[in-house]
């Protein structure tokens, strides 16, 4: 198994993240009829948030990230990409485990939305999230908290 870690990500960091979003969603975005060498990149500028993601670090290099972003109801998975070579080495099962453990302490349900066909999907799937909408291009997935394995008793 591949040993990986997460440190908080900076503003310096968002050439990287968009570059590895524009490799990752490549495939999915060109099924879908949508891929755009510039939109790809610049979406993922204009939504940077440094201070609700993490960069994923195999042997101390950037390998992917991942944002957790509070909102009203419940915490946005966001900008969540591996680098394809690391795909499918447990990593992405891992870094999921750790954020939904914490959501689950908090009692915060996550949402995230994938696009249509993706094979993200079936991870998301694996993890508790089941589908709550769709349309042609999006499909947005809701995971309600675990139960707290802690009783309180009276």
């Amino acid at each position: 198994m591949t040993i990986w870690e997460m440190r908080p990500a900076s503003m310096s960091d968002v050439s990287a993240v968009a570059e590895l979003r524009a490799v990752v969603m490549r495939p999915d975005l060109e099924r879908l009829g949508r891929y755009d060498e510039q939109r790809v990149r610049q979406r993922l500028r204009d939504g940077f948030d440094p201070s609700h993601t993490r960069v994923i670090e195999v042997d101390g290099t950037f390998a992917g990230c991942v944002a957790l972003r509070p909102a009203e109801d419940a915490h946005w998975l966001e900008h969540f990409y591996l680098a394809p070579r690391l795909q499918g080495s447990g990593i992405g099962s891992g870094v999921l485990r750790e954020l939904l453990e914490r959501c689950d302490g908090e009692g915060v349900p996550v949402r995230l939305n994938v696009l249509q066909g993706s094979p993200a999907r079936r991870l998301y799937e694996r993890h508790g999230f089941v589908l709550e909408t769709e349309d042609p291009v999006d499909v947005f997935m809701l995971r309600k908290p675990a139960p707290s394995e802690v009783s309180g008793g009276s």
